[in-house]
């Protein structure tokens, strides 16, 4: 097994991937980011709590994704740091916008619904049940 190669699954990246993702959704519950109700009074400007969880995450990923590959030579578990350029295009705008639109009316982030599985919201499947029909839409339409 080549542990040089990024795409290699082992048990130590199995495990932290777990551990993060855990993480993540217990992260997104404490914030209460799972709760529709309060994301949308975060997108009505209404409660700064949650802009400043968001603006803290951004922040410590912005330092992260640019600070990482300056302090370590290679990730620790074997790969090397991958760069992406970002391209804009008519795609990308028509997605965000339509992204930003479900988010405004239903309060609901893919990340913050399926945490929100786990607090047992069962009420989140329809939101759910959109984003999956909008990655699917996606994944029918997309060009090369």
């Amino acid at each position: 097994m080549n542990n040089m190669n990024p795409h290699t699954l082992s048990l130590p990246k199995a495990l932290v991937t777990l551990v993060a993702g855990a993480l993540f959704g217990f992260g997104l519950s404490l914030a209460t980011m799972v709760q529709p109700d309060v994301v949308l009074g975060f997108l009505r400007f209404q409660d700064w709590g949650l802009m400043l969880v968001m603006g803290g995450a951004a922040g410590l990923a912005m330092l992260a994704y640019k600070g990482f590959p300056r302090w370590f030579s290679r990730p620790l578990l074997g790969g090397q740091f991958l760069t992406q350029a970002a391209s804009w295009n008519r795609q990308t705008v028509i997605g965000s916008a339509i992204f930003g639109v479900g988010w405004g009316l239903s309060g609901v982030c893919p990340g913050p619904a399926i945490a929100a599985l786990g607090t047992g919201n069962t009420d989140i499947l329809w939101a759910l049940g959109g984003i999956v029909l909008g990655a699917l839409a996606h994944g029918l339409t997309a060009r090369e």
